[in-house]
């Protein structure tokens, strides 16, 4: 029987104490959603990948790693490819207005782009994205029959609608890589996107979408719901879940 277990919630209510001994009015805090587009026949993403696998180990990131296809030309098909992730990166190209696509690129809270292996500069866009604050929240849980039960709240905060992603992941993987530009390396990433799927549109006011266990995709271990504006445009809330 498969388990399901809460990992992170959209929200939750942090206090801190100023200097001055006062309470700090409680910061909803959710995840920052860091999504990266990169491939094994890539010889420049293997430090982005790495440091991927430290931002899983964050509770305030919520990292996703999509590999894309058109490097696989090279010599080296990526067994992780799709070309949706490149259709979903070209999409990001045009909706941030970008001259070109490229890896390792990574968008966060689908808000900024930033070349994935330059640090300073991914936690500076990470700090700005919690700086975006908005009224929509999520909470996942297990269904009776096993499958997951999404639950909305808030307001679009003026984009009118939103996605709501179902998408699935694997936790860490390991591939040898025998050809292409990576050729002799053991690769090890993270977060490794499998599917995705649109469950269903929000419009704002409280919401349960319920998803069945029939529907629940095959591969990925994982789980994370995203409330995304179309475009695809900033993300407005994120949760996770282990899936098996």
């Amino acid at each position: 029987m498969i388990t399901r277990r809460l990992l992170l919630t959209a929200s939750a209510a942090l206090a801190a104490t100023a200097a001055s001994g006062q309470r700090a009015d409680a910061v909803e805090q959710r995840p920052i959603v860091v999504e990266l587009f990169t491939s094994q026949g890539c010889s420049s993403c293997p430090p982005a990948d790495a440091f991927l696998g430290e931002l899983a180990r964050r509770p305030d990131v919520l990292p996703l790693a999509f590999h894309v296809d058109y490097w696989d030309y090279i010599g080296w098909a990526d067994r992780f490819a799709d070309r949706a992730w490149t259709a979903r990166q070209r999409a990001y190209r045009q909706a941030l207005g970008l001259r070109s696509i490229y890896t390792p690129q990574m968008v966060v809270d689908g808000r900024i782009d930033v070349v994935g292996s330059y640090r300073p500069q991914v936690e500076r866009a990470i700090n700005l994205a919690r700086g975006k604050s908005n009224d929509a929240r999520l909470a996942l849980g297990g269904a009776a029959d096993g499958g997951i039960t999404i639950e909305i709240s808030g307001n679009t905060g003026g984009a009118g609608e939103a996605e709501l992603l179902l998408v699935t992941y694997d936790r860490r993987q390991e591939t040898a890589v025998l050809r292409g530009e990576n050729a002799g390396k053991k690769l090890v990433e993270y977060n490794i996107v499998r599917s995705l799927a649109r469950v269903g549109l929000w419009r704002g006011g409280a919401d349960v979408h319920k998803v069945a266990a029939s529907e629940l995709p095959e591969a990925g271990d994982q789980c994370v719901v995203l409330l995304q504006s179309p475009g695809p445009g900033p993300i407005l809330a994120s949760a996770a879940m282990r899936l098996r």
